[in-house]
């Protein structure tokens, strides 16, 4: 039985990357901070009591700033795999926390190949890789951004990103260490936090049509990204590691679209017209704006044979028929049709 640890198992992407292993076979392992309230809502469907005999899911206290605990984890566990998805991911406050954010999402990358290193050293026992970057890395650079795009950053947590970028290549090129750059465009779904803007728009929806607000407060409505399924971009990370060499590979849709696209769809599929909704708050835009992004995913097709399968308008419409569901809004919900 293979084993995988996972930093930032209970966000998004853990989440669903833990389902994905788990239905492979693996045990699986995850970090998770210490905090005074519950934040493992993503998971709770997949876990198991400690107890039960057949027991594939382990959660471990730790955290990307600690190194002692990090190193200790990857010797106590022996993964065969670790996928890397811990950060403080939120592009606009990382304008607010830049320090943390870097420490986090740069330094916590570092730390991770640093105590691979040490462990394969000391052990002979290979541990591959998987590194969660990000297409903010290409921040100003026009697109389609390819795997051979320039990156020029945009914000502290790209320029984060950009360090762990670097640093993943270099431990893989001076350490031979098994080691991936997945630099993935935006990719939301049902289980997106609630700040990020998808969400708060399908969020923000449910509640005006649950009677708990009137408006929605935006930023840049022309920001342009390509959006794609969560769930199918961690197939994706997974079958990064199963190649015979390491190499970097760019995922998304192939696609743009607005901001603004974004509101009108779900706004219309919702049978309301968002101008009548819609607000902007300077406080939403960023002090450096990115303003287009999309993925020239073509070396991921034909090499790891993955693509997209949901389109925009479907995801749209999933997030949206979740967060209905979620006001008590089960009829609104059944009107929306996913093809």
């Amino acid at each position: 039985m293979k084993k995988a640890l996972i930093t930032g198992i209970t966000g998004q992407d853990g989440s669903y990357l833990a389902e994905l292993l788990l239905s492979k076979g693996y045990e699986v392992h995850g970090i998770i901070r210490r905090a005074s309230s519950f934040n493992t809502g993503r998971i709770d469907h997949i876990y198991q009591d400690p107890h039960e005999k057949e027991h594939h899911l382990f959660l471990h206290y730790g955290d990307l700033a600690d190194a002692n605990t990090i190193r200790r984890l990857i010797y106590k566990v022996q993964p065969d795999e670790i996928y890397n998805l811990g950060a403080q991911s939120h592009v606009r406050v990382s304008f607010d926390i830049a320090e943390y954010t870097v420490n986090i999402a740069g330094l916590g990358t570092l730390r991770l190949l640093e105590a691979i290193k040490d462990y394969e050293e000391h052990t002979g026992k290979k541990v591959k890789f998987y590194q969660a970057s990000s297409s903010e890395m290409f921040g100003a650079t026009p697109p389609p951004q390819s795997e051979n795009t320039p990156f020029y950053p945009r914000s502290p947590y790209a320029c984060a990103k950009v360090f762990a970028y670097h640093t993943t290549r270099n431990y893989r090129e001076a350490h031979n260490i098994f080691a991936v750059n997945g630099i993935l465009f935006n990719h939301e779904s049902e289980r997106r936090g609630e700040t990020f803007v998808t969400k708060k728009i399908t969020r923000g929806i449910s509640r005006i049509l649950a009677g708990l607000d009137q408006k929605l407060y935006l930023g840049n409505l022309d920001a342009k990204r390509d959006w794609g399924y969560a769930p199918e971009y961690v197939e994706a990370m997974w079958l990064m590691l199963q190649q015979p060499n390491p190499e970097d590979y760019v995922i998304g849709t192939g696609e743009s679209h607005s901001v603004k696209e974004f509101v009108e769809t779900a706004f219309k599929l919702a049978g309301l017209n968002w101008q009548d909704y819609v607000e902007i708050d300077s406080k939403y835009y960023r002090p450096t704006e990115v303003e287009n992004l999309f993925a020239d995913t073509r070396k991921a097709k034909e090499k790891l044979g993955w693509r997209a399968k949901v389109g925009f308008k479907d995801l749209v419409k999933k997030m949206l028929k979740h967060d209905l569901e979620g006001h008590n809004l089960k009829e609104k919900a059944d009107e929306i049709r996913i093809s």
